[in-house]
């Protein structure tokens, strides 16, 4: 299992990520991005992939936009389905391994938002959902996903650190209304590029004493822009475009060097070639 298949974690995920972006804007204006994507290629219908509790999901179709969700985490699909009911919209949330995954019709637009491409940790799994996801696609659809450049320095750090070295992430008030603090031990496997250990959820009570405990492992791969150039061309995608960011600042697809400069989310606008 990973971090976002247990229901304590489902069911906090909105207010951690909150206090997380509170203090890291490489999130900002995120919603926003894909609300453009979708009106720039979603014509034929979008899905979001890996939709978690809805933030883009939501988002875009309280604003018109014709689309369909997906998640891999049972739960995470079961909350953004009762946020979606509570807000009068009617839409079709499916839990699917993006693998596999298939609603029965084609879209124009794709998304995968966030780490949600990362959470593969094969690049066996990865080739698989692209080959599949661009079978979920119309001719000419557009898969959007994120990576990040692997940081040497911050690699180097984490091959040093076991599972079990937890440091401090973030503070927030949980879904039961208490103090929670989240804690992160990560460590780095350069062989399989796989980011791997776990997070620790230390709930507090009124007087402050500790009433809850909980470990959630989590696993992520980091694939660098060369590999994933290469796996578009594999799965049948052309890079047409990459945003350094969410707020519309595109990379020099030719410039390698770009890589030691920015430290940023990746997102990668690939086309289905037919």
């Amino acid at each position: 299992m990973d971090l976002h298949d247990f229901q304590d974690v489902a069911e906090n995920y909105d207010r951690y990520l909150e206090a997380m972006y509170a203090t890291d804007d490489h999130h900002e204006h995120f919603q926003e991005f894909y609300l453009n994507l979708a009106r720039q290629y979603g014509a034929g219908g979008v899905v979001d992939v890996a939709c978690g509790t809805g933030a883009v999901l939501l988002y875009l179709a309280e604003r018109g936009v014709e689309i369909d969700g997906t998640d891999l985490s049972a739960e995470m699909c079961r909350l953004a389905a009762a946020k979606a009911e509570a807000m009068g919209l009617k839409l079709r949330i499916i839990p699917a391994d993006m693998t596999a995954f298939s609603s029965g019709r084609k879209y124009s637009l794709a998304i995968i938002a966030r780490s949600g491409f990362m959470h593969l940790p094969t690049q066996e799994l990865q080739e698989k959902a692209l080959r599949n996801l661009r079978e979920q696609l119309l001719p000419g659809g557009i898969l959007t996903l994120n990576t990040f450049d692997p940081w040497p320095p911050i690699q180097a750090q984490q091959m040093r650190t076991t599972p079990e070295d937890y440091t401090f992430r973030l503070e927030y008030v949980n879904s039961a209304g208490n103090r929670e603090k989240i804690y992160n031990a990560i460590t780095y496997d350069p062989y399989s590029q796989q980011m791997y250990g776990n997070w620790k959820f230390v709930e507090y009570g009124a007087g402050g004493e500790v009433i809850s405990e909980r470990i959630r492992p989590l696993r992520m791969r980091q694939t660098t822009r060369w590999e994933m150039f290469l796996l578009a061309r594999l799965c049948g995608f052309e890079v047409t475009d990459i945003y350094r960011g969410y707020n519309g600042d595109k990379e020099d697809l030719n410039d390698i060097s770009t890589a030691s400069r920015y430290r940023e989310n990746l997102i990668w606008i690939l086309k289905r070639k037919d």
